[in-house]
């Protein structure tokens, strides 16, 4: 059962960890030219408690050290201080200011994000599929998105790498990279306090010392807790939902043993406690009262002491009828609720063989488990356009719940050696990569078709073990010409293992449809085909680039990129014909920019076009099964991908103590689908052959996601072949989810110094548009308005429809405004600091994401007042 109170295991894992560390470890005109004559570039230090040329960030987008405006990259950095400055405090709030980045929540899961960059992305956190941005931390590859939603705590710098990153950062970055790189151990004592309180009784405290113990050993210990009651009420239990309840710590060492030798090393402990249920700005259950967010489910988040388990009791269980406590392990015990931990270990040894040669030895090991039991339907009937906006029900096990106990294990280790030959007309990046997870998923659904339906009860395991070596090389033509060229090879094996939990499935002779691998076989018409449960990947993921800086001050670069990401299985699936595999995702991405400073770096401007080729885009997509009313999840290679855009980021200094911003991003995209109406290898329907049908079942007056009306085996007389997959409900080619044409955020603070008090106030604003999107993969939407069906759909008239009106329900996003703000107080030596800041100031309601026609809403308007205390 899931832990609420976790106060002695945390102050155990705290003891053990700080033990451990101790032990082993916007632009500007006229003012700019005004001022520039005055101030030079390498004039940068603090006058007034204000900086007068726009912050140079050290990256190492390219696996070394270098500055941000000399890396051929689209890439946009940030430093501790920007974050503390612009209160960003999670990647959630980050990414608003990154052109061309759309980020949320996953369905249901408030740990887990979904980044999308450039179009790349994906919202599945169960273990076969892989994310296609990477989140790496000091160098260590996060396989799991489950618990990507940490916070930002004693964080020295964050890199999001927009495009594909194969060459150096490797696997599964066909979109990108968020590369979070954490402070190293100081040489002198200090660190900071801060606490916060904040709407919805947040409650924040975070905390970081640097402890020298000698000229050899360095020691840091850092550490944060956040606890809220959540923004939605729920008016069936009266309980609170959508929490963000989270704590970390971290223990980190740097032993210099020799002058040329150096080990850095880490343990980090965090935990994220959040959902991200569906939510409703009007309460179902009473829908005059729009003062808050709501939910209705009556799944219990703290059922009584002595109650029996909540998803225990009598479920129907398919062709079995009804079966007691069904449901296996300790899942049964868990309440609505999603609670995940990880533990993360790193060790880095740098040797510097030589002024020219350094050699890193990078070990990470990552321990994540992940225990949930979540309501994806709110306890209600899913939406249709005959019934879209279903009764409250108030159904105690949820109307479609899946509760889940996952365990996930991954280990690393890579060599990585830099330096430069032919007295530095050569400079290069190699190494060897290798990793091992192994991740085991005990998961169970629950559907609600007027009685409790358990769709499958199963556990997954699955594992990956790859190796990889690389090379990256720049040859320095000239003192301003640059060619880079650089290569990695990947040879990857994953396998998967499903096993039927039923009890039935058990016993001699147990039915076929018991989920194994011995049952996972597609009868085709030529035969039956046994899904295969291994798969290879051998794949070279080379990247070519030109580099040209004519003057001190200005980039120009030219590249080209190919990234790939890992095949998968279909595990979502609830049969064993369903659990088919999806092939991996490759990518070609070309890019063209410029970075430029300006006036003794008072104004930056980088400038980036890009064009993308996906081939085998993996497209995952969950829908109302018309028959039987649950939700069918099915992910393959529908489509192949296109999108081509143009990204700019301006950074101003106009006077001192003045900092100005303007990111931009415009894209255009498209999915390719290939000309043939054959099936694939396992019997999946062509997109191609699916239009046409979808065109035949709207010309005979057919209606999408409209009810079947006929019993439950019988053809429906509704139009499946529409608002599924990758075909919207007028039979076209559905537009790719969560890009936006336009991304624009803008901002920027200004220093007030008032001496006489020893005090400087910064204001600060941050404003973010976002053109209008689709969250759902056939952007299918139910609208306002009557819809009558022709004699194909049986004659019937339904409340609402799926071609036009006002919204109710699903994937459209209409385009969104939102701004952030902060009011800042702190003293000239900088000690102290006070910040009151907003997020989501005016409250701005957009849909983020959509499920089978359930609307996930974004966050609502929070505030919170920061004291912080540096020493």
């Amino acid at each position: 059962m899931m832990i609420k109170n976790r106060t002695s295991l945390f102050a155990a894992r705290a003891s053990l960890l700080v033990g451990g560390a101790l032990a082993a470890l916007g632009m500007a005109s006229g003012a700019l030219a005004q001022d520039a004559a005055q101030d030079t570039a390498q004039n940068t230090a603090q006058r007034g408690g204000s900086n007068i040329a726009v912050d140079e960030i050290v990256v190492t987008a390219q696996r070394r050290s270098e500055s941000a405006q000399s890396v051929p990259i689209a890439i946009s950095a940030f430093s501790a201080d920007t974050l503390n400055n612009r209160g960003i405090a999670t990647p959630l709030q980050l990414v608003a200011f990154v052109p061309n980045v759309f980020a949320a929540n996953n369905t249901g899961l408030g740990s887990a994000n979904a980044y999308y960059i450039r179009g790349l992305g994906n919202t599945e956190t169960i273990a076969t599929f892989d994310p296609p941005v990477g989140t790496y931390i000091d160098d260590i590859y996060m396989s799991r998105q489950n618990g990507n939603n940490f916070a930002f705590f004693d964080i020295d710098r964050i890199e999001v790498l927009r495009g594909p990153q194969g060459t150096l950062f490797g696997r599964n970055t066909t979109g990108g990279a968020i590369n979070v790189i954490m402070k190293k151990p100081g040489d002198e004592i200090g660190g900071f306090v801060e606490g916060a309180y904040g709407a919805y009784d947040l409650k924040l405290v975070r905390g970081s010392i640097d402890l020298p113990l000698n000229d050899a050993v360095s020691v840091k210990v850092s550490g944060y807790y956040q606890d809220t009651d959540g923004y939605v009420q729920n008016t069936t239990t009266g309980e609170r939902a959508n929490d963000s309840d989270m704590a970390g710590l971290r223990g980190a060492v740097k032993l210099k043993i020799t002058e040329d030798f150096v080990w850095n090393a880490s343990v980090s402990y965090m935990r994220n406690s959040g959902e991200n249920l569906p939510n409703f700005e009007c309460d179902p259950r009473n829908p005059s009262n729009c003062n808050g967010r709501f939910i209705t489910t009556g799944l219990l988040q703290n059922p009584a002491a002595g109650a029996p388990p909540q998803l225990a009791g009598t479920l129907n269980f398919g062709p079995f009828g009804p079966q007691p406590a069904p449901i296996s392990g300790d899942k049964i015990n868990f309440p609505l609720g999603n609670e995940v931990e990880t533990m993360i270990y790193i060790s880095n040894f740098e040797w510097q063989a030589s002024d020219d040669i350094s050699v890193n030895l990078i070990t990470g090991y990552i321990d994540m488990s992940q225990k949930f039991a979540l309501d994806f339907a709110d306890g209600r009937t899913l939406p249709n356009v005959g019934n879209p906006v279903p009764p409250v029900l108030g159904r105690p096990r949820g109307a479609f719940t899946i509760t889940n106990d996952g365990v996930h294990r991954q280990f690393t280790q890579e060599v990585k050696v830099n330096g430069k030959l032919f007295d530095g007309a050569l400079e290069f990046v190699a190494g060897g990569f290798y990793i091992n997870e192994k991740n085991a998923t005990d998961f169970a659904d629950i559907f609600n078709i007027g009685f409790d339906l358990l769709l499958a009860d199963r556990r997954m395991d699955n594992k990956t073990e790859a190796w990889a070596g690389y090379f990256q090389g720049d040859v320095n033509l000239s003192d301003q010409f640059k060619v880079t060229a650089g290569i990695r090879y990947t040879d990857e094996k994953k396998t998967f293992r499903i096993s039927d939990n039923r009890a039935v499935c058990f016993t001699p002779g147990a039915p076929g449809s018991c989920l194994s691998n011995a049952n996972m076989v597609v009868n085709l018409p030529g035969g039956a085909l046994r899904i295969p449960t291994t798969q290879n990947a051998k794949i070279w993921t080379p990247r070519f680039a030109l580099n040209w800086t004519p003057n001190d001050e200005t980039l120009l670069f030219a590249s080209a990129t190919r990234g790939f990401k890992s095949g998968g299985w279909n595990a979502r699936g609830t049969s064993n014909n369903t659990l088919i595999p999806f092939d991996p995702e490759s990518v070609w991405s070309y890019e063209i920019g410029a970075k430029a400073q300006f006036l003794d770096n008072r104004l930056r401007v980088n400038v980036t076009g890009f064009y993308m080729d996906v081939s085998d885009l993996q497209t995952g997509t969950a829908f109302n099964d018309p028959v039987t009313q649950a939700v069918t999840f099915i992910t393959q290679n529908f489509a192949d991908y296109e999108n081509k855009g143009v990204e700019l980021e301006i950074s101003a200094v106009p006077v001192r103590g003045l900092n100005l911003y303007t990111n931009l991003g415009y894209q255009k995209d498209k999915f390719k689908i290939p000309d043939t109406l054959a099936s694939n290898r396992f019997g999946v329907q062509s997109v191609r052959s699916q239009q046409i049908d979808c065109r035949a079942q709207l010309a005979a007056g057919q209606i999408p996601l409209s009810p079947n009306s006929s019993p439950m085996g019988v053809t429906p007389n509704n139009a499946l072949s529409c608002g599924a997959g990758v075909i919207t409900v007028n039979g076209e080619i559905a537009s790719p989810v969560r890009t936006p044409d336009w991304t624009i955020s803008f901002g920027g603070s200004y220093d007030i110094n008032l001496p006489s008090a020893g005090i400087i106030i910064t204001p600060s604003v941050n404003a973010q548009f976002m053109s209008a999107l689709e969250t759902g993969t056939a952007n299918a939407t139910i609208y306002s308005g009557p819809v009558t069906a022709g004699p194909g759909g049986g004659n019937r008239t339904f409340p609402a429809n799926p071609f036009g009106g006002d919204f109710i329900t699903g994937s459209e996003t209409s385009s969104f405004w939102q701004v952030s703000a902060a009011l800042q107080m702190r003293t000239e030596d900088n000690n102290w600091l006070v910040s009151l800041e907003c997020q989501n100031c005016f409250d701005e309601t957009y849909a983020q994401s959509s499920l089978a026609n359930v609307t996930y809403l974004n966050a609502p308007r929070t505030w919170q007042l920061r004291v912080r205390r540096n020493f």
